[in-house]
């Protein structure tokens, strides 16, 4: 049974542009393959291993993301009065507020406060309602903070 990713529509259009930049430089890593076995004895030759294994991760990216696309189910915010996945959150606690959004695990950016359903943060909010109460455990202690909207 293959592995089902839970995508929004903006994480999927991300990774199919990701995906064509990707494909595009199999042609530039081609040739980086051929200049580099010009330099003679490949069993000591630096550039051909670094440009073979160039093309081992790029091959290995794109193969992750047409399995990512191949088997992903959309998340189609809603305007539920609960968290759930494609929920935008936010919290207060004290004077500081802060603003996530629920995605799949292959979209979590926490920089871009993107933060996975399967994430301590995620797990937490999961279900909640505005004006609930979530302590949140993070490396200075538990914090708890109040649901101030869903959208």
């Amino acid at each position: 049974m293959k592995k089902q990713y839970q995508i929004t529509a903006e994480g999927k259009k991300e990774l199919e542009q990701e995906l064509a930049e990707l494909k595009s430089r199999r042609g530039e890593v081609a040739d980086k393959i051929a200049e580099a076995r010009d330099f003679g004895d490949l069993s000591e030759n630096a550039e051909y291993d670094a440009a073979r294994e160039e093309q081992g991760l790029l091959e290995t990216r794109i193969g992750e993301i047409e399995e990512i696309l191949g088997n992903a189910n959309l998340i189609k915010a809603s305007r539920k009065s609960t968290i759930d996945l494609g929920a935008r959150v936010e919290l207060k606690t004290g004077n500081k507020r802060a603003a996530y959004t629920i995605v799949g695990p292959v979209e979590a950016n926490p920089l871009e406060g993107r933060v996975s359903n399967e994430s301590p943060i995620g797990m937490a909010l999961y279900g909640k309602k505005v004006d609930d109460k979530v302590t949140i455990s993070t490396p200075k202690g538990n914090v708890t903070y109040t649901i101030v909207s869903i959208r």
